[in-house]
């Protein structure tokens, strides 16, 4: 019967799982560093757990805009960074064809 519970327990640590990401769960604490009522350090720490629609729902999309987890985000930056090369070369040539 071992092989039995393994498999409800399975089954049930997937379904908390699910039931977390479809929710989503905030963690957060505050770290704080103080001698004689001076505020030496503070450290604010918060974890969200939740899926990627769960998140998105709430309007959390940071991944999206960060170049070193998303290719359109990257290829964003570096269609922005040749723009402005190009709009400082057509400065530059402007620039030495008045004088």
């Amino acid at each position: 019967m071992p092989e039995l519970k393994h498999a409800v327990n399975a089954t049930g640590l997937a379904d908390i799982l699910e039931r977390v990401l479809d929710k989503g769960i905030v963690i957060a604490g505050d770290i704080k560093i103080q001698i004689a009522d001076i505020d030496l350090l503070t450290i604010k720490i918060r974890l969200l757990i939740a899926s990627v629609d769960k998140a998105m729902e709430m309007g959390i999309n940071w991944w999206q805009e960060d170049t070193y987890l998303s290719t359109k985000a990257k290829d964003k930056e570096q269609q922005l960074l040749r723009d402005d090369l190009q709009q400082r070369i057509e400065k530059l040539e402007a620039l030495t064809k008045i004088t």
